[in-house]
């Protein structure tokens, strides 16, 4: 069985004292390829780094709304250098992570949205998907995606359980990717939102460190978890979990790579 993680975070801090050993360790588990995302300027010269490092891992660049600087100014001398990093490393496989989040950013709206938009158009320029982060953000998202065609398409990484979302999402042609949370007891809701997603648009991820399925929920998580989301999508659409791990390495695999590996 190979697995693909297409979001993961290995440069996250948490991982300083042990990556490389981590890192080792996923190699030689089912985890054939992973992705680590970045979400800010620095994230994303670290994930680059990263996939440059090893052949299994491949980078995102983008700043994701929690990370949006507080000045247009600011913002548009980021975005030059993430378009740049993504222009000239052939590893770099999408945009993001990029959205919208107003649970932890009330203030700052309106440059959230500007961010979003602005780093579609570099995604349209340089051919990439797009990974979305959201966050009680659905309509401005929806309206915005809507409004500015993403010509790559993408994913909406760990994406909120929530029917509205994956149904309008689906209609715009993205993949939905699922995380930790899916497994989670207390998640009332997400049988009905794997049913809603056909085969050919699932994904899934871990968004490594955070989010660890059950049963390691409330510990660090890594890539070699993604089994247990597999095997949650394969038990609630009645299948191997073989068959999900291969389902979902295709469909990373022509999201993502299908441009630097034909």
């Amino acid at each position: 069985m190979e697995l693909f993680d297409n979001h993961a975070h290995l440069d996250d801090e948490k991982f300083n004292l042990d990556r490389e050993e981590i890192i080792k360790q996923i190699h030689e588990s089912e985890v054939n390829k992973f992705i680590s995302a970045g979400y800010s300027l620095e994230s994303s010269i670290k994930a680059v780094e990263l996939s440059k490092k090893y052949d299994f891992i491949y980078a995102t660049c983008g700043i994701s709304p929690n990370d949006v600087p507080q000045t247009e100014e600011e913002l548009w001398k980021m975005l030059k250098e993430i378009k740049k990093l993504a222009q000239i490393n052939s590893k770099v496989v999408s945009i993001g992570e990029i959205g919208l989040d107003y649970y932890w950013n009330k203030e700052n709206k309106e440059l959230q949205k500007k961010a979003f938009i602005e780093q579609i158009k570099i995604a349209n320029e340089l051919e990439l998907p797009i990974q979305i982060h959201n966050r009680e953000a659905i309509m401005d998202t929806l309206e915005i995606l809507k409004k500015n065609i993403v010509i790559k398409k993408g994913t909406f990484h760990c994406c909120p359980l929530n029917r509205e979302l994956v149904k309008e999402g689906l209609k715009l042609g993205f993949y939905i990717s699922f995380a930790g949370p899916i497994t989670f007891k207390n998640s009332k809701n997400a049988d009905e939102i794997i049913n809603m997603v056909p085969c050919d648009r699932i994904l899934i991820e871990t968004d490594s460190p955070y989010l660890s399925p059950e049963p390691f929920r409330g510990k660090r998580n890594d890539p070699r978890n993604v089994k247990y989301i597999a095997q949650k999508i394969a038990d609630v659409k009645k299948v191997s979990v073989e068959e999900i791990a291969k389902i979902t390495y295709e469909n990373a695999y022509n999201l993502f790579l299908k441009r630097v590996n034909p």
